[in-house]
C-alpha cells in the first residue's frame, strides 16, 4: 500500500504557510508504517516540538491503473474517508531551508490518522464539507469545491508517475487553519456533518 499526499491543494492554505500556489500538484509519499491504527492515541514524537494537524479528504484506490485519463479517473476509487496528515512543522521548515526532502517531517510512524471509508456515492464530491474540531472548537473547515486540483485530476496526474494499486490511499490536501497540537488535545473530524474520527494527543 502506498500513501500518496498532495500538498498545497487549497490556495488559502498555501498562502498561510507562505508558499506559492502551485500550477501542478505537489506530491510526497508516506510509508505504510505511517498509518495510525484505529483506536490508538497519537503520541508527539521526541524529535519535534511543533506537530501540526492537517485534515484531508482521502481517496481509496479500488483497482490497478497507469496513465489514467481524468475523465475515467472516477472509476478507480469507490470509497472516501478523512485523514489527518500530522506534520513536524519545525523539522519540515529546517529541511526545506536546506533544500532537502520532507519525508522525515511527514512520513514518521503514526503520522497518517484515518477514519473509516465510505461509499463515494453517498456524497457529492464536488461540494463535500469536512471539518476538524480541536477540544470542541472548530479549527479547520473545507469544501472540495475549493480544491485547486480535483480528485480526478489528481489521479490522472499521479498515475503518470506511479502505478496505482488497489488499496493505495491518496490524501488530497488540507484547507487553511492548520495548527499545533498539544498533549491531551482531543481532535474530532467531521464528514458532511457526521463525526467519523476522534483521537487524543499524548
Amino acid at each position: 500500500m502506498k500513501i500518496i499526499c498532495i500538498g498545497r491543494n487549497y490556495a488559502e492554505h498555501a498562502r498561510e504557510l507562505g508558499n506559492e500556489v502551485p500550477e501542478k500538484p505537489v506530491i510526497f509519499i508516506k510509508p505504510d508504517s505511517a498509518v495510525l491504527k484505529k483506536g490508538l492515541d497519537f503520541y508527539i514524537p521526541e524529535f519535534s516540538t511543533d506537530i501540526h494537524y492537517e485534515l484531508e479528504v482521502v481517496l481509496k484506490i479500488s483497482k490497478v491503473g497507469k496513465y489514467i485519463q481524468a475523465e475515467r479517473a472516477g472509476d478507480y476509487f469507490s470509497e472516501i474517508g478523512l485523514g489527518i496528515d500530522f506534520t513536524a512543522r519545525d523539522l519540515q521548515s529546517e529541511l526545506k531551508a536546506k533544500g532537502l526532502p520532507w519525508e522525515l517531517a511527514k512520513g514518521f510512524d503514526g503520522s497518517a490518522a484515518l477514519s473509516n471509508f465510505y461509499p463515494k456515492g453517498d456524497f457529492d464530491l464536488k461540494n463535500l464539507n469536512f471539518s476538524l474540531n480541536r477540544n470542541k472548537t472548530e479549527v479547520q473547515a473545507g469544501n472540495t469545491s475549493m480544491m485547486l486540483f480535483s480528485p480526478e485530476e489528481i489521479i490522472a496526474f499521479v498515475s503518470k508517475y506511479f502505478t496505482l494499486k488497489k488499496g493505495d490511499l491518496i490524501f488530497t490536501g488540507t484547507p487553511k487553519g492548520v495548527g499545533k497540537v498539544e498533549e491531551n488535545d482531543i481532535l474530532e473530524a467531521f464528514l458532511d456533518g457526521q463525526r467519523v474520527m476522534d483521537l487524543r494527543i499524548q
